[in-house]
């Protein structure tokens, strides 16, 4: 089994600063994260979501409390090859095809490995994601969802141990988002990576995770924690079971009323 590690999120703090003045971003989250789990956060917009995926990517530092990988505090730890980022856009390079945006990653990551193995892996990936015959199209030759998909294998690509994802689906159609859904839980069964999975979609949350996160309108805090029962593999028929509307209606009211006093 791959090194998939703990992630332990301690009373969070981050505060931007900004002209004269600072923004309250995330207060005193602390989120418990077990390796090879499914984690999803839901909230209001401008609610630090995507602030919270930058801290556990290293992009922002908080200003207060901390993130363990394993015990090890983030800052000690070297993420070369261990996270994946998905986001809302593809952010594919233009000049390059499916294959090649594919191989990029890997050419960074795993660049010790021999050419051959890595176009296999590529290729892998791919087909996966029901692109084979797709490899040498261009970006701008690509659906939507083709495109997004292209990300996803992108990101599967270097089998990251942590794979973070902002919103992925969001721009899509409802039926390609569906597929996509469907494609992310079947790959997901794949590998042995942990994902974090930001969105707007209650009924996304609930279909995909173990947990949803459900956080305040700004400053972020958590103000619940939902376990999702509902056994795996799951698929489409789930949404038209009583228990997943249910669900679905109780976290809609949690987002509405806020946390309990």
């Amino acid at each position: 089994m791959a090194n998939v590690p703990h992630i332990e999120i301690e009373k969070l703090t981050l505060r931007y600063r900004t002209s004269g003045d600072s923004v309250l971003a995330l207060d005193n989250v602390s989120i418990d994260i077990p390796p090879l789990s499914f984690l999803s956060i839901v909230g209001p917009s401008g609610c630090g979501k995507t602030t919270l995926l930058k801290v556990l990517s290293r992009v922002l530092q908080p200003t207060s409390g901390r993130v363990l990988l394993d015990g090890v505090p983030l800052e000690e730890v070297n993420l070369a090859g261990k996270v994946g980022y998905v986001f809302q856009r593809p952010l594919l390079l233009p000049w390059r095809t499916a294959l090649g945006n594919v191989l990029l990653t890997t050419e960074v990551t795993r660049k010790h490995l021999p050419y051959e193995v890595r176009l296999a892996s590529a290729r892998k990936w791919l087909q996966l994601t029901g692109l084979s015959g797709f490899e040498n199209r261009l970006p701008h030759e690509l659906s939507g969802g083709m495109q997004q998909r292209v990300s996803l294998s992108r990101a599967l690509a270097f089998s990251p141990s942590i794979l973070m994802m902002d919103e992925p689906f969001a721009a899509l159609d409802e039926i390609t988002r569906e597929a996509m859904q469907e494609a992310l839980l079947q790959l997901w069964g794949l590998t042995e990576s942990t994902i974090v999975f930001v969105t707007h979609s209650i009924s996304e949350a609930v279909l995909l995770a173990d947990r949803v996160i459900v956080m305040t309108a700004r400053p972020g805090r958590v103000a619940e924690t939902v376990v999702v029962p509902f056994p795996r593999p799951r698929t489409e028929q789930l949404r038209g079971s009583l228990q997943f509307t249910e669900l679905v209606q109780k976290i809609r009211h949690m987002l509405r009323e806020g946390p309990a006093p």
